[in-house]
């Protein structure tokens, strides 16, 4: 059995022709490139929603004042993130959510106390109830809002709502007939 060499002509083909195979994949590679958000240009893996510790927002900071016992407070903002044994006399408040397709939001807030009593509560630049789930919100524009009336247009096309006849029951009131068929429920209890 003999194996047949190829010739310098047909090596010389292969060679340009794995050079030029080489240059366009390269050359096409610079727009598959990965970055932070995606993978090949195409794909986006999914990140994983990190929420942790108690929201808080300025109406919730707005209802905490000076001279409330611990319940109170914890009745509003909710049980701290930070109770620290050797600084019993503070409770921190930290707010951390990492959501894709949202801005990294981090903040803070801490109740000082007396005793039981709170002393004075600081904060960052709280953020209102509706500013907060406007910034976390990642279907911006792309949901549809339910429409929850009729226009006047759709309530004339209603069809007229059925009548029942009125009937007297055993006290001599008058009601309405119950339309349809008649239901029967089992006994609540078995004798």
């Amino acid at each position: 059995m003999s194996i047949k060499t190829p010739s310098p002509s047909a090596l010389r083909l292969a060679a340009w022709s794995l050079a030029g195979t080489f240059l366009v994949l390269a050359g096409g590679c610079s727009s598959l490139q990965s970055s932070e958000n995606n993978l090949f240009g195409v794909i986006t893996p999914y990140k994983v929603e990190v929420v942790q510790g108690n929201v808080v927002t300025k109406e919730m900071g707005a209802q905490v004042k000076p001279g409330m016992n611990r319940n109170q407070v914890r009745e509003v903002l909710g049980s701290p993130l930070l109770a620290d044994i050797f600084h019993s006399d503070r409770w921190d408040y930290v707010f951390t959510i990492r959501r894709q397709g949202a801005i990294y939001q981090e903040r803070r807030a801490t109740a000082y106390f007396e005793g039981d009593v709170l002393k004075r509560f600081e904060s960052d630049d709280l953020p209102a109830e509706r500013d907060f789930v406007n910034a976390i919100d990642t279907f911006k524009g792309g949901r549809r809002q339910p429409r929850l009336e009729l226009t006047d247009e759709e309530r004339r096309a209603l069809p007229p709502p059925k009548t029942q006849a009125a009937a007297t029951d055993a006290s001599g009131a008058q009601g309405l007939t119950p339309q349809g068929a008649a239901r029967t429920y089992p006994p609540l209890e078995t004798p």
